[in-house]
């Protein structure tokens, strides 16, 4: 069972990024959305990472990959509640989040899914 609790709204998974993430903790939160999506039909994936500080490289590369395996299961991906720092510091490290929609809030983000 995944760190990151996974809640179903209707048909988007909402997940909570609580903490900075151990690299196993991402992988296993990848297989086990991956996993939900296909089980519960969702159309959708929301990931609130209001609470991170930083996004590093690892992070970022992850985030990519949940959105290309949730693309390919028919699911979009909306990444919300990033702060600006985090937004400024992967600006300047050429990092973005390609294939993934962003949004400044849970409400902002559902709507981007509607």
């Amino acid at each position: 069972m995944s760190v990151v609790p996974i809640v179903d709204i209707d048909d988007v998974l909402f997940v909570s990024v609580g903490d900075e993430l151990e690299d196993q903790a991402v992988a296993t939160l990848q297989q086990e959305l991956a996993e939900r999506v296909v089980a519960t039909r969702a159309r959708g994936v929301l990931i609130d990472i209001s609470v991170l500080d930083v996004v590093d490289s690892y992070m970022a590369r992850a985030l990519h990959e949940i959105a290309a395996a949730t693309a390919l299961l028919s699911a979009r991906t909306v990444v919300v509640g990033m702060r600006p720092e985090v937004a400024i510091t992967l600006a300047e490290l050429g990092l973005t989040l390609p294939g993934m929609l962003t949004a400044l809030s849970v409400r902002e983000g559902l709507a981007a899914l509607r």
